[in-house]
């Protein structure tokens, strides 16, 4: 997969967070043999197993308890603007915003030749239609923006003035080509003479050139591009004759005749105008188009890549996230004057031991090898098992974590104004969500590629290590497919998150990190439960039936219920933009 975002993101400066010792690779998360010796560990691992499947029930349960009641806590009147010119508006969600916000689409995915039999489908009968050439009638389409019955409407209308804007005799059906039946004559560039039927004009049948120079004539055209070729006139200056497809097949070179095609093809979902509701994948290297078959035109579409994007701006899939506040953060990214201060480097120290690590794989759980063996996040680097500042907005100046568990009243109090001190200062703001934003974005490469590696060998391989057929673990699928939309979710959940203001947004922004927050909880079981479990799981070699009883009596449900569970609660993440509980964004 290639980067599902065409924008650049800033690159990070090395030995911003790692010091100067070399990173150690794949330390994110070691495996039950590596950790065979630590015991400490191995007992928070297993024991937070079961609290996790006990915790299941009660958070299906209350799933919808955040929307029980309006939040009418609006914070006043909102000023203009903010310190990237994004404000908040006011009750009126507007027209664009609620097509911002409406989920995945119906799309269907095409292949190239399933958009080259359409195209071919319309050209046949609008060439039935005017009994002309196909490649008469393909000049027609594009002209129309491939719209048959504009075609239809205006040809009848109006027939003269259609053939004089597109180079067409004044009257009787065009010929696409025609060869010069004369003795010797010279060619119309190059001069030199020659005989009968060695020369060809366009539609004019006025103006003959050899086959040399139709040969470089039309290759210049296609190495200007699609704009220049697929409206390509008569060598003659005074002589508006179309070069049409027809004349393309028998006069340019393989290659040519290639990219000719080509062009052609593109702009039949290019130039299809707001009747053809079709567009070309994004995604580096693909060439699927997709179909927007239902739905709204600014909801998120995925290819069969599983690139996704959004249907209005073309950007990478960001629901619930309006277009507005997507094209705020990028540009902040790219252009912001400090940026070297907010990038963050791919190292990160040990908290514990301070030895270097490097993150290679996707969930947030690291694990330092041996002998250190300390578990944490990644991303706030607490200790895995009490992992508090993910949990809002905090940093090393007013989170202190000998204290957190005697935090009284008064302290939560001060610590909760110093909090929103902190908060306002639009720098350290833009840092917190920063990292929390490409952490997802990094996370996200990399569910894609174990998806694949999933579906490619590994289900595979564990059917057969198992003895059971490969649609028992489709649930595995399922599950990876849950990881991916999640983080998709949370990284533009955080990036709206630097745009909601401490003090103006009090209210609501503690109900959208109070929705995120939970919503990112699960999503982190989940994810640990389908990569570094399923991995310890099915590394052994255990007998089959001994694989079979575990799976089925265990590790299928626990994943099945964190699936579920986490589709909960980032719904409810998603409900609240979807609705009026949090603030609209927009320029």
């Amino acid at each position: 997969m290639g980067d599902p975002n065409p924008r650049k993101h800033p690159s990070p400066p090395s030995g911003l967070l790692g010091g100067d010792t070399m990173p150690n690779k794949g330390h994110r998360a070691a495996s039950a043999a590596d950790n065979a010796g630590d015991s400490d560990a191995a007992g928070d691992d297993y024991g937070a197993h079961d609290d996790d499947d006990e915790q299941v029930d009660s958070a299906a349960s209350d799933e919808e308890y955040y929307f029980e009641d309006d939040d009418d806590d609006d914070g006043g009147s909102i000023p203009e603007e903010t310190d990237d010119a994004v404000t908040n508006a006011d009750g009126d969600d507007g027209c664009d915003e609620k097509k911002r916000r409406q989920g995945p689409a119906a799309a269907v995915v095409l292949t190239e030749a399933d958009v080259r039999r359409r195209q071919e489908e319309v050209i046949a009968r609008v060439a039935e239609l005017l009994s002309f050439p196909p490649g008469f009638a393909a000049a027609l389409l594009r002209h129309f923006s491939w719209d048959a019955g504009r075609v239809e409407e205006r040809w009848f209308s109006d027939d003269r003035r259609v053939r004089a804007a597109l180079g067409l005799p004044p009257d009787g059906v065009p010929s696409p080509t025609s060869l010069r039946t004369a003795g010797h004559s010279p060619c119309g560039i190059c001069f030199a003479t020659f005989p009968a039927g060695e020369m060809r004009s366009a539609s004019c049948g006025a103006h003959f050139y050899c086959a040399e120079c139709w040969r470089g004539y039309i290759a210049a055209a296609v190495g200007d591009g699609a704009a220049r070729c697929l409206s390509l006139r008569c060598p003659e200056p005074s002589c508006a004759a179309a070069v049409v497809r027809e004349l393309v097949a028998a006069a340019a070179d393989a290659g040519d005749r290639a990219r000719y095609a080509r062009f052609e093809l593109r702009s039949f979902v290019d130039d299809g105008g707001a009747g053809r509701r079709m567009k070309w994948c994004p995604a580096p290297g693909c060439n699927r188009a997709v179909e927007l078959s239902s739905g709204d035109d600014a909801a998120d579409v995925f290819c069969a890549c599983r690139h996704g994007f959004c249907w209005r701006c073309g950007e990478e899939a960001h629901r619930p996230v309006s277009c507005e506040t997507v094209r705020a953060w990028l540009d902040k990214n790219n252009s912001y004057s400090e940026t070297a201060n907010w990038v963050l480097d791919n190292t990160k120290p040990c908290p514990k031991c301070l030895l270097p690590l490097e993150k290679d794989q996707g969930c947030m759980h690291m694990t330092c090898p041996p002998p250190c063996g300390h578990e944490f996040c990644w991303v706030c680097l607490d200790p895995w098992n009490n992992h508090q500042r993910c949990v809002g907005f905090a940093d090393d100046a007013i989170a202190d974590d000998d204290d957190d568990d005697n935090r009284g009243g008064a302290r939560e109090k001060d610590y909760r104004e110093e909090l929103n001190r902190r908060l306002a200062n639009a720098s350290d703001r833009y840092l917190y969500h920063y990292e929390r934003w490409i952490a997802n974005f990094s996370s996200l490469e990399k569910v894609f590629k174990d998806m694949e590696e999933l579906e490619s060998t590994e289900i595979a391989r564990i059917a057969a290590m198992a003895e059971l057929p490969e649609r028992e673990f489709e649930f595995l699928t399922r599950a990876y497919e849950q990881i991916a939309d999640g983080r998709r979710v949370l990284k533009w959940a955080y990036a709206y998150g630097y745009y909601l203001d401490p003090a103006r947004d009090a209210a609501r922004r503690g109900l959208f990190e109070d929705l995120l927050d939970q919503a990112n909880a699960w999503l982190e079981k989940l994810h640990a439960a389908a990569e570094l479990e399923r991995r310890e799981t099915f590394c052994s070699a255990a007998e089959p039936a001994v694989i079979r009883e575990l799976l089925l009596g265990y590790y299928k449900g626990r994943v099945e219920n964190f699936t579920s569970v986490t589709r909960t609660f980032l719904g409810n993440l998603v409900k609240a933009f979807e609705t009026t509980d949090l603030p609209r964004l927009s320029h």
